[in-house]
């Protein structure tokens, strides 16, 4: 029974850290931590001889930083790697470079924050224990293969791009594969609303880097902001996001609201606001990640006759949401996260 299990491996340059690291997820039913390392030097010398299903990852460590690392490790060694990150940048360049997910640390000082965190952690282990890592992304340091590719060339008329709002809904392995679709979008676009399930405070970060790397305009939304063309809303860790009709308008809800769907942003809620509130055209579009967040939503979109995009199996790092949507009837054209942009904007071409 000991050989089910999912076999852990910490990496952590902070014995205090490492230590609770060991003994929290070690009361988890099925997780084994087979071991431990000091540092990234540690760590390539432990992952033959304990071959763990998945890492803890610190990002910030001496020497040999978690990215490095990352960027050497998983082209030879395609392994689920969870980070364990302070509130800074490097957790994007890190998931860039092929970590599955990540979790903020905590205030230690804080015993709510830390039984939150270690609760988050846990359920990551398992989610990444059945991740797919994209070694051919990876290899490259970069996502080579899908962001290098051209920004699609189309210009929309503005009847398309004022009658039109896009959702996009994405759990674990979705912030890279959010910025993969919105990299070959041009800059006139019609409104995009995304939830991306991410801590509290690393979504404005996101919004930041999303925004640099796009032709579009990315921000973090905040309760009020217009939805117009050429905008990404992208919704506020541990808030929720709706969409609402603002005169002759559309805007976002933007508030602190319960769990739906056993998150906050949750998919469900945006979608699910598209399909109450929203008069004109609708595409909604689910990717990668865990569960069934969304997956309800989009339905109650199609039926309301948007036109939805679900993200195919082989291109997720989890084929969670979208193959729940799609088996609910929920999707109208499957796609690889490479070809969504050129589906989304064929049917816009159309309308």
């Amino acid at each position: 029974m000991l050989n089910n299990k999912i076999k852990v491996l910490v990496v952590d340059d902070s014995s205090l850290f490492r230590e609770l690291l060991v003994q929290n997820l070690s009361t988890h039913p099925d997780i084994e931590v087979v071991g431990y390392a000091i540092n990234a030097f540690d760590a390539k010398h432990k992952i033959p001889i304990l071959r763990p299903d998945v890492i803890t990852l610190d990002v910030e460590m001496p020497g040999l930083s978690g990215i490095d690392f990352l960027k050497q490790l998983l082209p030879t060694n395609p392994l689920p790697v969870i980070l364990v990150s302070s509130l800074n940048l490097s957790v994007f360049e890190a998931l860039s470079a092929g970590a599955v997910d990540f979790v903020r640390k905590p205030d230690l000082s804080a015993h709510n924050s830390k039984d939150i965190f270690f609760s988050n952690l846990k359920t990551k282990v398992v989610i990444a224990s059945k991740a797919k890592v994209h070694a051919n992304k990876v290899s490259l340091g970069t996502s080579a293969d899908i962001s290098s590719k051209p920004v699609i060339n189309s210009t929309l008329p503005s009847s398309v791009l004022n009658s039109t709002i896009i959702g996009i809904g994405a759990s674990t392995g979705g912030t890279e594969a959010t910025l993969d679709v919105l990299k070959q979008l041009p800059a006139q676009m019609p409104g995009i609303v995304v939830t991306q399930h991410m801590p509290e405070g690393f979504t404005a970060m996101y919004a930041e880097r999303l925004n640099r790397l796009c032709n579009l305009t990315v921000k973090e939304a905040k309760n009020g902001d217009m939805i117009r063309p050429g905008l990404v809303l992208i919704a506020p860790g541990g808030m929720q996001m709706e969409v609402i009709r603002s005169n002759l308008s559309y805007a976002v809800r933007v508030f602190p609201g319960q769990k739906v769907s056993g998150h906050a942003p949750s998919v469900d809620a945006l979608f699910t606001s598209i399909a109450k509130n929203v008069t004109i055209n609708q595409v909604g579009i689910i990717m990668t990640g865990m569960g069934r967040d969304g997956a309800d939503g989009l339905l109650q979109m199609k039926q309301k006759g948007a036109f939805t995009i679900g993200q195919d199996k082989e291109s997720c790092v989890v084929y969670g949401m979208p193959m729940v949507a799609y088996n609910l009837g929920a999707v109208t054209v499957q796609s690889s996260c490479n070809n969504i942009p050129s589906v989304l904007m064929n049917h816009l071409k159309k309308m």
